[in-house]
């Protein structure tokens, strides 16, 4: 209860120093719109919004559940071989020094408009941060148990799955935490670029015809999805482990 009166506050004061910055610089309604004509335009846009916010969603939901899946494998692969670590590494370092709105345009071309390229953006934008984190935790074990597992005979296989993975849960569920953040983001890159639906094509489209109310209501919808799961992410991170 406490944490929804903060975070309810928060969000209170904020609104306050939004409208005090309207009324302090007297901007004009296309410069600065006031929450209110903000909350009334996401209102009466309610169907448009929604109809472009389910594409986005179904974008970043298909991109961190392939990004979660694909980094957690990789980095399996990566703990279990030291000529994996020295050749595929190198090349996660290096993809990062990419600019993401450099690659935006490439898969747009390789994926076309459609739902393939948004999808294809924000899992690379999520798959080094998963991969790092959960490698990371992979790569520090308890020495004591991997050592008596292996006076016992165990496997390398069995090691990694009885062992090293279940300690290693607590930076996957760091990574996703991340991943989480990092999807929207992605998937707006990739409408910015090529796009004909979704909350990033809106937000272009408003901001073209000077409707910066539906641009701001637009905004809000994406940042409180974008909170909702990663408040979502970190509550299903936080069950799994506590079972394990």
């Amino acid at each position: 209860m406490s944490n929804a009166r903060t975070i309810l506050a928060s969000a209170l004061f904020g609104l306050l120093l939004w409208q005090g910055v309207v009324w302090a610089t007297d901007l004009p309604r296309f410069i600065l719109p006031g929450p209110g004509l903000v909350a009334q335009t996401l209102w009466e846009s309610r169907a448009l919004i929604a109809e472009h916010s389910l594409i986005t969603i179904a974008e970043v939901l298909i991109g961190l559940a392939l990004g979660a899946v694909l980094g957690g494998l990789s980095a399996i692969g990566l703990a279990s071989s030291s000529i994996a670590r020295q050749l595929v590494r190198p090349l996660l370092v290096f993809s990062q020094a990419i600019p993401v709105f450099a690659l935006a345009p490439i898969l747009t071309l390789w994926f076309g408009y459609g739902l393939g390229s948004k999808v294809a953006m924000a899992l690379i934008i999520i798959y080094f941060p998963v991969t790092s984190s959960f490698f990371d935790a992979l790569m520090r074990p308890n020495k004591d148990w991997v050592g008596l597992a292996r006076v016992m005979g165990a496997s390398p296989a069995r090691i990694m799955w009885h062992i090293r993975i279940p300690a290693a849960l607590p930076g996957l569920a760091s990574g996703l935490r991340l991943a989480a953040v990092y999807a929207p983001i992605g998937a707006i890159i990739g409408e910015w670029v090529g796009a004909s639906k979704g909350l990033g094509y809106l937000m272009l489209l408003a901001n073209g015809r000077a409707k910066t109310d539906l641009m701001f209501a637009a905004l809000i919808v994406l940042a409180i999805f974008t909170v909702l799961l990663h408040a979502g992410v970190g509550k299903a991170a936080n069950r799994l482990l506590e079972r394990r």
